[in-house]
């Protein structure tokens, strides 16, 4: 069993194919592309605030001024960015229903995109205007947002040709622990990366020989986990480390890395579509 649309609802399959037919897919087809630019620029605005927000949330970017003010400032792009990717991903969406029924990918976008909107709307932006307290309401949605963002990454392992878009979301993660980290965390975890670095690529392009797909499926699998294992144990680590201090506590840190995470998936799930 595949994990696209098409296998949870297969009673949508009719209408499904007559949506580029009618309004507003039959008029969206012909202008796909620049519709598509649309929904890339809405991506683009929302990654960068989330980007920009979270990380003041971490401690670090843009720490000359308080959280609260960087939210004041960003709070509308932030808006924009999520209404523009709801509103030009359902027309063009629309225009291209067929093809995501079909998609596995998809599935993971969407459900990352819940979680997206969740942990946006309930964590990132309270907890700026609030200089990084987070109330209880907050707080359960930090906690509903991260189990969606599990559950979505969890279909995008299983979503056959395109889980290897996971690797997007690792880098992700291993360059924003990079940047968090501070002082000795920072000088081991570098160090660590360096090394299972080269002996990754050691074993897929000394050891085994390119077509041998048999080690190499495994190696790489291998690294997978035992990267996100020690991108998460230093991300905890520094955390804990550097307490609540001026910006969020070891909570709001964790919340915010998963909502800069988020996005990178969601949209490694879109950029997966045409192999999945």
């Amino acid at each position: 069993m595949t994990i696209a649309p098409q296998d949870f609802f297969p009673q949508l399959a009719d209408w499904v194919a007559n949506l580029d037919d009618i309004f507003p897919g039959k008029q969206i087809k012909p202008w796909f592309a620049q519709w598509e630019v649309g929904h890339i620029l809405a991506l683009i605005v929302l990654g960068g605030t989330s980007i920009l927000l979270n990380l003041r949330l971490l401690g670090v970017g843009l720490t000359d001024e308080p959280a609260s003010e960087l939210h004041r400032n960003l709070k509308g792009w932030a808006w924009v960015g999520m209404i523009g990717i709801v509103m030009t991903g359902l027309l063009i969406g629309s225009a291209n229903a067929e093809r995501l029924y079909t998609s596995e990918a998809f599935s993971a976008k969407m459900v990352g995109l819940l979680a997206g909107l969740i942990l946006t709307i309930g964590v990132t932006l309270p907890a700026t205007r609030r200089d990084g307290a987070l109330g209880p309401a907050g707080r359960v949605a930090g906690i509903i947002g991260v189990g969606i963002f599990l559950g979505a990454v969890g279909l995008f392992l299983q979503a056959k040709l395109s889980n290897p878009g996971l690797w997007h979301v690792i880098t992700a993660a291993a360059l924003i622990v990079l940047f968090a980290a501070r002082g000795l965390i920072r000088i081991a975890y570098l160090g660590v990366m360096v090394a299972m670095i080269a002996g990754q690529q050691v074993l897929t392009h000394i050891v085994y020989k390119g077509d041998d797909y048999a080690h190499l499926d495994i190696v790489n699998k291998s690294f997978a986990w035992a990267f996100t294992a020690v991108i998460l144990l230093t991300a905890i680590v520094q955390a804990v480390a550097s307490g609540r201090s001026q910006e969020a506590g070891p909570l709001v840190k964790g919340l915010a890395f998963a909502a800069i995470l988020v996005w990178v998936m969601t949209a490694a799930a879109g950029r997966w579509l045409a192999f999945a």
